[in-house]
Formats: C-alpha cells, sequence, structure tokens
C-alpha cells in the first residue's frame, strides 16, 4: 500500500521523522507531502524547497520513502501520486479532534480514502515545528528535538 504523509514540516521534527521511519515499515511506499500554501508563504521559516531538501537528506537511508511539494486540496495530490490512504502523527487529543474532522472532510470529497492515525512517540509527543522555532531563533539547544538535516537548517537560516 501506498501511503501519503502530509504536513507543512516548517521544519522537520524528530517527531515527524518517527512517524515516517514507522510508516516506512509498515507501508510499501510512502510520501511525504509538502504543503505549499500560498496564503501561508510569509509564515514559514522555510521555503518549500528548503524543507522538501531537508525531509529528503534526513529520509535517505529510507528507500520507500520520498518527498513531494504539494498545494491545493489534499485528496486531488493523493489521487495524483496514486496512493491509497493518508498517515497522520498524533501527539494530544486536541490533534485528534483536528484530524478526524480532516478525515472525514477527506472521506466526502474522496469517497473510500482512509485515514490512518500513528500515534506520537512517548518522547515526541511535546515537540512541535512551532515550539522548535520558538527555541532556535531565542539561541535555545533543539538537537535533540530535530534531526542533523533540520539542525543545519536551522542554523544557517537563524545565523547560530
Amino acid at each position: 500500500m501506498h501511503v501519503v504523509y502530509p504536513g507543512s514540516f516548517d521544519p522537520l521534527t524528530n517527531g515527524h521523522l518517527d512517524v515516517i521511519q514507522r510508516a516506512s515499515r509498515l507501508f510499501e511506499k510512502v510520501t511525504v507531502a509538502v504543503l505549499e500554501n500560498p496564503s501561508k508563504r510569509g509564515q514559514y521559516l522555510f521555503s518549500a524547497e528548503e524543507r522538501l531538501a531537508i525531509i529528503r537528506e534526513a529520509t535517505a537511508h529510507l528507500a520507500n520513502v520520498e518527498a513531494a511539494t504539494f498545494s491545493g486540496l489534499l485528496v486531488d495530490f493523493v489521487r495524483r501520486v496514486g496512493a491509497q490512504a493518508i498517515v497522520k502523527g498524533l501527539r494530544a487529543v486536541s490533534d485528534y479532534e483536528y484530524e478526524l474532522q480532516m478525515a472525514h472532510l477527506n472521506r466526502q470529497l474522496y469517497p473510500g480514502l482512509e485515514t490512518l492515525f500513528i500515534l506520537a512517540a512517548t518522547r515526541y509527543s511535546f515537540v512541535s515545528s512551532t515550539m522548535v522555532k520558538e527555541i532556535a531563533r531565542y539561541g535555545g539547544d533543539v538537537s535533540k528535538l530535530v534531526p542533523p538535516a533540520t539542525l543545519r537548517a536551522l542554523k544557517a537560516k537563524l545565523g547560530r
């Protein structure tokens, strides 16, 4: 089965990478789909191309993982790449409530499309891209929260 793991990944965290690695063991092919949202373009720390490069470097050891960008409806991207399901990581109940709504909406738009949830590893359940960016902006150590590719990109972007 081919699955899509969508997100903004701004930046990729160890929590994201954990979900990708676990999905790669469960499914034949995993496409990490990096959202390009034109209405949020100025809000991203990294461009879509930079996020894609970070993901590709961090997942280079996983032969069945690829990364691509998309804009527009996720269901259209899923159809275009020929995937059968969406994979989402869940950290907390608040994630579940939002993702449940999205799963139902996606199924309305693409009948038969399933959304599968992978629970975040406990050690990453508190990690978010937003928190990583905030800590890094203030010079805090995020080396235990992100893969080496992200750490290098953060240091280069923030001049640290």
